[in-house]
């Protein structure tokens, strides 16, 4: 780029918009433990107790509660800020995704919930996402989704991480854009999004010099969600089903997407879809490439 561009090579990269940058012999390391300090001292949270996991089992959240009304201001300002941390912290996702629901007229329950993730943040302030040296380039995805997760409208949730190598690099939680009337269903739309992301990531990695040769692995754990992408006919389960959903039937023909059984025990988008218990939690943390600045051979302090 020095023969294209004016510039001048500094090093290498250390810091970058609110990224702390690592690199040792065997990965690269990416983190945000001096913005995360800087959230835990804005919300007064810098002495707090830390939590094992963001979010607890179970947690089910509403727009009416019965609590009383919190300042919209100070959470719209927690629940932003947890979004751009979840650059490097997949880990957050669901919980931040879950929270951003509520911006309107949030209650001191979410807010409540909120300053519960910062805790877990406080406990996990050194953790960021490691990508190691010398692995494959090949595209896996993962999509799962929660059946009518949503107390109030009773959509689901879709989730979904794509790996290049080692570590995710890709992931997403959203809600989905319409209510589905069973677990096929909801896996479904959920996959069909994710096919959609692929599909563009294909695209990107082909202009960066990857080629994805081979159909990218898509990895459901739903086997009636697979025959349905897989089944051309129309049935009693699939009439409800959002016509711009069945364009992940084309995929497959076209060579683009391989959408492959996996069992729910290796499914990593489990943790964008649900609160989870903490065993099966750090599970897939770990699973997702995010560990602690401590655990990388060679590395310095962040």
């Amino acid at each position: 780029m020095m023969r294209q561009y004016e510039m001048t090579d500094l090093g290498l990269l250390h810091h970058f918009l609110g990224l702390g940058v690592l690199q040792t012999d065997s990965c690269i390391f990416l983190h945000q433990k001096k913005y995360a300090k800087t959230l835990l001292d804005k919300f007064g949270l810098k002495d707090c107790k830390s939590v094992a996991t963001p979010l607890a089992v179970n947690e089910k959240l509403s727009k009416v509660d019965g609590s009383e009304l919190a300042d919209e201001t100070l959470y719209r300002q927690m629940v932003g800020s947890l979004l751009y941390l979840t650059a490097t912290r997949p880990d957050i996702m669901f919980a931040a995704s879950l929270l951003a629901r509520f911006m309107h007229n949030p209650t001191k329950k979410h807010m409540g919930t909120a300053k519960r993730v910062l805790r877990y943040v406080q406990g996990t302030i050194n953790y960021g996402i490691a990508y190691d040296k010398g692995k494959g380039a090949v595209l896996i995805g993962y999509c799962d989704s929660d059946w009518s997760g949503s107390e109030d409208d009773m959509r689901s949730a879709s989730g979904y991480a794509f790996n290049l190598g080692s570590s995710a690099f890709s992931w997403a939680s959203i809600k989905q854009s319409s209510v589905a009337l069973s677990t096929a269903e909801a896996e479904y739309m959920s996959a069909a999004e994710a096919t959609a992301q692929a599909m563009w990531l294909r695209f990107v990695l082909s202009d960066f010099g990857e080629e994805q040769v081979e159909p990218t692995q898509l990895l459901c754990d739903n086997t009636s969600a697979i025959a349905i992408s897989k089944n051309p006919v129309h049935h009693h389960k699939t009439r409800h089903i959002n016509r711009r959903f069945h364009f992940i039937r084309d995929a497959p023909q076209n060579g683009e997407i391989d959408l492959l059984y996996c069992k729910t025990e290796v499914q990593l988008a489990d943790i964008f879809t649900k609160p989870l218990a903490r065993d099966r939690f750090e599970y897939l943390r770990e699973a997702l490439g995010v560990i602690s600045a401590q655990h990388l051979e060679g590395s310095v302090g962040v």
